[in-house]
């Protein structure tokens, strides 16, 4: 994508130089900069190379953070850096190695209570700057003197803290990241132990300082938090008063809103939430002892969804064979119906049409559904059984109307049984039972033995 025409660039740039020192300098003669380039800027007495990190709308934006002016006098960048360039700074920084031993002999010779830990050469090596740190004033006047004539350079020497000498020399911390001082914390703000008391941590100096041997930075970036959860916990100065004795405040949990108190002589905590504290802490105020540090509540007994489902497939279970049973005997009563020749066939209808409607009525709503496939083949049979019924039953009623014609005989090997018309009611006007259905063999085919069977005649 390219830049519109009319969009002018923001004409300062910031650069990194050694250690994670940067400054802004302004891009006068319009160079096409990209990050991670190295330039060539102005300096006093001399010039300096140093890397783009930063351009465009973004440094103004961290001028206003650092609280930067764009005046007149930010400084200007000279050019882009030639191969010629980095070879000659190149050179320059292999004497700074040589240089920080040789200072550290000196200032051991001059007996000075002071710790070296940088050497920074300028890039056309008209200048020393000399890093170092120490807990009270340092006269190094001496020192100053026998740098000069050792190195041939001026010297500057410059005291840093040790956070910045953290910073300068990098590392990877406790959360096995690279130090924030080294990576873009440059506001370095007083770190106190009541950061460490408000959090509840252990005041070990070991856990709680970092690489620098300070309190960690760290530590101030959750205080706001923890201060906005302590609100609403309450201080305990003294135990609670209750009728089984004085309990101690042993841990508190502020994000739970619950604390944890002990009595003496038992190793158990007794969880007890802020209100409840509280309550128990007004009491005390007035000379009241609470029964009991956490009031207890009847619970609702939990109707158990499982055991639920299990019952009422029980319930359905037992719906299902009572129905079976009802059929069963339907079904026999209807039979009995069928053999009575003299009966209407409005009369059977009904009573074929009574018990079905009785039977669904009967029935619980989950029995209206489509039969499973499982009882497909009972619903088959019975069907073709109320078809064999209605066939017989109109065969005896037009035997009834042609007068006395002898039946019709039934067929050899069928299993058809004999026309109603024949069972006629006795004069005492009971139905006589029908003969049962003798089932009829087929005739045994004759075949070949097996010739392969031992033990028969071919």
């Amino acid at each position: 994508m390219e830049i519109p025409v009319s969009f002018e660039e923001f004409d300062i740039v910031e650069v990194r130089f050694k250690g994670g020192r940067k400054d802004f300098y302004r891009n006068i003669n319009r160079l096409d900069l990209t990050t991670g380039d190295a330039v060539i800027v102005d300096v006093p007495n001399g010039h300096h190379v140093g890397f783009v990190s930063l351009k465009g709308e973004l440094v103004r934006l961290q001028m206003l953070k650092k609280k930067v002016e764009n005046n007149e006098e930010i400084r200007s960048i000279y050019r882009i850096a030639t191969e010629q360039d980095m070879a000659r700074f190149n050179e320059v920084r292999d004497l700074e190695s040589g240089a920080m031993y040789r200072s550290r002999e000196i200032i051991q010779q001059l007996g000075l209570r002071m710790k070296l830990s940088d050497v920074e050469y300028q890039a056309d090596k008209s200048k020393a700057t000399f890093y170092y740190s120490a807990d009270d004033r340092v006269d190094f006047r001496d020192l100053i003197k026998k740098l000069a004539e050792e190195f041939k350079v001026r010297i500057e020497m410059r005291q840093i803290s040790l956070r910045h000498e953290a910073g300068r020399l990098g590392g990877i911390g406790s959360c096995g990241r690279e130090l924030c001082c080294s990576t873009w914390l440059t506001d370095f703000k007083s770190v106190s132990t009541t950061a460490a008391r408000y959090q509840n941590l252990s005041l070990n100096p070991s856990k709680l300082s970092g690489q620098c041997g300070r309190l960690k930075c760290c530590l101030n970036y959750e205080l706001e938090t923890y201060m906005e959860a302590l609100k609403d916990i309450p201080t305990v100065n003294r135990p609670l008063q209750t009728k089984n004795g004085d309990a101690f405040l042993q841990k508190t949990d502020i994000f739970k809103k619950m604390m944890w108190f002990g009595f003496k002589g038992d190793n158990n905590w007794y969880p007890v939430p802020v209100e409840r504290v509280q309550e128990i802490l007004e009491q005390n105020a007035k000379g009241i002892a609470v029964d009991s540090l956490v009031v207890e509540v009847e619970e609702e007994p939990k109707h158990n969804e499982f055991v639920a489902q299990v019952e009422g497939s029980l319930e359905r279970l037992d719906d299902k064979y009572k129905s079976k049973k009802k059929k069963k005997k339907k079904k026999k009563k209807d039979t009995d119906a069928v053999a009575s020749a003299d009966a209407p066939a409005a009369q059977v209808k009904e009573k074929k049409q009574q018990p079905a409607q009785d039977q669904r009525e009967g029935e619980p709503r989950q029995k209206r559904q489509k039969p499973a496939n499982r009882n497909r083949g009972r619903d088959n049979r019975e069907r073709d059984n109320n078809r064999e019924r209605d066939g017989s039953r109109e065969r005896g009623e037009q035997g009834q109307n042609r007068g006395n014609r002898e039946p019709r005989a039934p067929r050899e090997g069928g299993n058809r049984p004999a026309p109603a018309a024949q069972a006629q009611p006795g004069p005492d006007g009971q139905q006589p039972q029908q003969p049962k259905k003798q089932r009829s063999r087929k005739p045994f085919r004759n075949r070949k033995p097996d010739q392969n069977k031992p033990g028969t005649d071919a």
